[in-house]
C-alpha cells in the first residue's frame, strides 16, 4: 500500500515539476493504523488539497496526515520591493547559484521563505527566485510615471551634463518624474536624480496602435548590448529578456523565458508582421524552445543572441542556423 501511494505522490509532483513556477517536494514518512503521514513543502493550498483528493481516492480507507506539509503561499501574502537600481536574481540561496534573472528598483516580489540573508520569492508572473535580502524594502516605490528607455542612464545630481553622477539606472526601470528643467527631469527610483528627457518615456498604458510604434521605434535602442544568460539590461541581456523589455516598454506584460513566452502568446502565420514573436528550437536543448526574436516585419527579426554575442538585426531566411531551427511564431501585440 505505501509503495502505491509513494508513486502517487509522485504522479501527481510531475504534474508541478517545473520548478521555475512550481514548488513541490512532499514525501511518505509512515503509514500506521490507517494513518498516512506526509512530510515537505508545496507552493500553493491548491496543490495540496490536489494531492489529498487523489490519495482518498486510491485509499478511502487511509487518513492523511498533512500538517508536515508546508504551503508557502499564504493566503495574506505581502509583498516586498527591489530597493537597488539592479541585482540578479538564483536557483538557490547564493551568488554562485545559477542566475536565472535580474530586477529592477520598484519590482515586486512576494517572499515565500528565508534562508540566511537570502529571500525566496514569487514574481507577479509566477516566476521563483532567490534574492538577496538586503536589496529589498517593504516599503512600496513611488507611483511610476515614466520607463526609462536607454540601455543604462547615468542620474547626476543637476540637471546638466557636467553634474556629478549619483548613480545609474537601467532599461525598463519605472520611475516618478518630478520637476522638468529644459531637456532633464528629476526622477524617483532607487535614488534621486536627473535624467535626460530623452531616456526617458511615459508609463501610461497604450492603445494596440502605438504598442507596435513603441516596439520598432525603442528596441533598436539596444542594438549591440552583449548576450548575457539570465540578463534584462544594458549591462547584458539574454533573448527572452530583450522580448521581454520591449514589449514592457510597449505596455505589455510577458513571461521571462522563451518557452513560456510561446506558450502565452497567439500563434500567428505569415506574412509576419512588427512586434511578432519568432521562436526556435535548438537540437541539443531538452526544452522545444530555446530562443526568442522579435520581427520587425516578415522575416527580419532583432534578437539577443550567443552567436552574435548581443543584439542585433538577422533575416531569418538568410542565416542557415536560424531558418533550420524555426519552430513557429506568436504574437503579443496583434489587437
Amino acid at each position: 500500500m505505501i509503495e502505491s501511494i509513494a508513486r502517487l505522490v509522485q504522479a501527481v509532483g510531475q504534474k508541478h515539476a517545473d520548478s521555475r513556477v512550481n514548488v513541490f517536494a512532499v514525501e511518505v514518512k509512515s503509514l500506521q493504523d490507517n494513518t498516512l503521514t506526509l512530510a515537505g513543502r508545496v507552493l500553493e493550498q491548491g496543490n495540496l488539497a490536489e494531492l489529498i483528493a487523489a490519495i482518498t481516492r486510491e485509499a478511502p480507507n487511509v487518513h492523511v496526515d498533512a500538517s508536515g506539509v508546508r504551503v508557502l503561499r499564504q493566503p495574506q501574502a505581502r509583498n516586498l520591493y527591489v530597493n537597488t537600481n539592479l541585482t540578479s536574481v538564483h536557483a538557490g540561496p547564493s551568488w554562485l547559484a545559477e542566475t536565472y534573472s535580474h530586477v529592477l528598483f520598484g519590482d515586486a516580489l512576494e517572499p515565500l521563505d528565508e534562508s540566511g540573508r537570502w529571500i525566496f520569492a514569487r514574481q507577479p508572473d509566477g516566476y521563483l527566485v532567490w534574492v538577496y535580502k538586503p536589496f529589498l524594502t517593504e516599503s512600496a516605490p513611488p507611483v511610476a510615471t515614466h520607463i526609462v528607455l536607454a540601455p543604462l542612464a547615468e542620474m547626476r545630481a543637476e540637471p546638466n551634463a557636467n553634474a556629478p553622477v549619483v548613480s545609474r539606472t537601467y532599461c525598463g526601470t519605472r520611475v516618478q518624474v518630478g520637476a522638468i528643467q529644459g531637456e532633464w527631469a528629476h526622477i524617483a527610483a532607487h535614488m534621486a536624480g536627473w535624467l535626460p528627457c530623452a531616456n526617458l518615456l511615459e508609463a501610461a498604458p497604450q492603445p494596440p496602435a502605438t504598442r507596435v510604434e513603441r516596439i520598432l521605434a525603442h528596441a533598436p535602442r539596444m542594438m549591440g548590448t552583449p548576450y548575457l544568460w539570465g540578463g534584462t539590461s544594458g549591462n547584458g541581456i539574454d533573448c527572452s529578456g530583450f522580448a521581454r523589455l520591449v514589449h514592457a516598454w510597449a505596455g505589455i506584460k510577458i513571461p521571462r523565458d522563451a518557452d513560456m513566452q510561446c506558450a502565452a502568446a497567439a500563434p500567428v502565420q505569415a506574412p509576419y508582421q512588427p512586434g511578432d514573436l519568432f521562436f526556435f528550437g535548438e537540437r541539443d536543448s531538452t526544452r522545444k524552445i530555446t530562443h526568442v526574436g522579435v520581427s520587425l516585419g516578415g522575416w527580419k527579426m532583432i534578437h539577443s543572441s550567443r552567436g552574435r554575442n548581443g543584439v542585433y538585426v538577422d533575416d531569418v531566411q538568410e542565416r542557415p542556423d536560424l531558418r533550420d531551427i524555426f519552430v513557429c511564431a506568436g504574437s503579443f501585440v496583434r489587437a
